[in-house]
């Protein structure tokens, strides 16, 4: 008992050091286990994904290995959904032969939903999601432009990351989720990136742009206010103004209210808001063409307001090219917007949406290919 006595700190130093080791270990062991798990999910859903017909290893290798480099001067048939079916220059299709158009390039734009600015990367989970996703057709020698809407609630293989941002494989989840499993930043867009390529047959996507959503309100005022018909019963509740059946010049926060607001109570509501969205888009390029007329220095402001709240792949000289030859370019109708065509359905938890994948063909090609003799 004596020892004890004179030796009680060191007794309790010892204790707190095993403690603090136990600790450590139960921790070290939860990480093991939810890599594991997330590494099971991820195989599992690879196994299920061959059982349905696919090949999901295989095709990966072959894209690394070779429809980046072999297929390029090569056809591929359009008979049956492949996974890389437009990871090539040329495709067949009903007895046709189409080439990829080297004027069009494929812009993907992702409105994320968070708040702050995106000059710094983020732990996994926290970088926000992606709550609007579009894939812009742009045609660099008319100067036009068309826009694919992607619903973000889209079931598609994804990559997941565990906290430390190691990556676990891939399995099929919400489109929106790529993001978050990224670094908020770079990492993020290439992830939505690399699912929105793979869902669409592994088109090639050159430049990606995220932005946060708090931007919405900065670049609304900046053209004056953007004029909409509010049609969606409920947006009331967030914005007295925003009455169904009237027609409103948006100032603001009612801006990012118009654009984001749905109820969730409603199913599928994030894919009815994407008319929401549309119509805000079509007004925001209406308005900017308008004051551009009078201001010159308009697109160039605009981008240097949201420079801190954007992450892009692209030279400031690209995305202002970009961006002022589609202003130059004319107007911007419903008939330069497509939805990727598919059908949504209700589960216990979430509201998912599975891609027409045969359907996505005619669309695909009308946006990027030309038909060849």
């Amino acid at each position: 008992m004596s020892w004890l006595r004179n030796h009680k700190h060191t007794v309790y130093r010892a204790a707190v050091g095993a403690a603090a080791i136990s600790l450590l270990c139960f921790i070290w062991a939860g990480v093991n286990l939810y890599r594991n798990r997330k590494l099971l999910e991820a195989e599992i859903a690879a196994r299920d994904y061959v059982g349905r017909g696919g090949s999901q290893g295989n095709s990966q290798g072959n894209n690394q290995g070779g429809s980046q480099g072999d297929s390029q001067g090569s056809s591929q048939d359009c008979g049956q959904w492949d996974t890389y079916l437009f990871g090539g220059d040329v495709v067949e299709y009903s007895g046709k032969r189409y080439r990829r158009s080297s004027y069009v390039k494929a812009i993907l734009c992702i409105g994320v939903d968070r708040s702050g600015e995106m000059t710094e990367k983020t732990t996994t989970g926290f970088g926000g999601q992606a709550d609007g996703v579009f894939l812009i057709a742009q045609d660099t020698a008319r100067n036009t432009i068309k826009i694919l809407m992607i619903p973000r609630d889209t079931m598609t293989d994804i990559t997941l990351t565990d906290l430390s941002g190691n990556e676990l494989g891939k399995d099929m989840q919400h489109l929106t989720l790529a993001y978050a499993y990224g670094d908020g930043r770079e990492k993020s867009c290439q992830y939505m990136a690399d699912a929105v390529s793979e869902l669409l047959g592994g088109l090639k996507i050159e430049w990606y742009l995220a932005a946060d959503t708090s931007v919405i309100p900065v670049l609304n005022d900046e053209v004056g206010g953007v004029t909409v018909t509010i049609e969606t019963d409920g947006m009331e509740n967030r914005d007295p103004a925003l009455v169904k059946g009237e027609t409103v010049t948006l100032k603001g926060k009612q801006a990012e209210v118009f654009v984001r607001y749905r109820d969730v109570n409603v199913d599928h509501s994030a894919l009815y808001r994407m008319d929401q969205q549309q119509q805000y888009i079509k007004g925001f390029f209406q308005a900017v063409q308008r004051h551009s007329a009078k201001d010159s220095g308009l697109v160039v402001r605009l981008f240097e307001r949201i420079q801190d709240y954007m992450v892009t792949n692209m030279t400031k000289d690209q995305y202002l090219k970009v961006a002022m030859d589609a202003v130059a370019g004319g107007k911007l109708g419903d008939e330069d917007f497509y939805t990727v065509p598919g059908e949504g359905v209700v589960t216990l938890r979430f509201d998912e949406f599975y891609a027409d994948r045969e359907a996505l063909i005619p669309i695909l090609l009308e946006l990027f290919y030309r038909e060849i003799e």
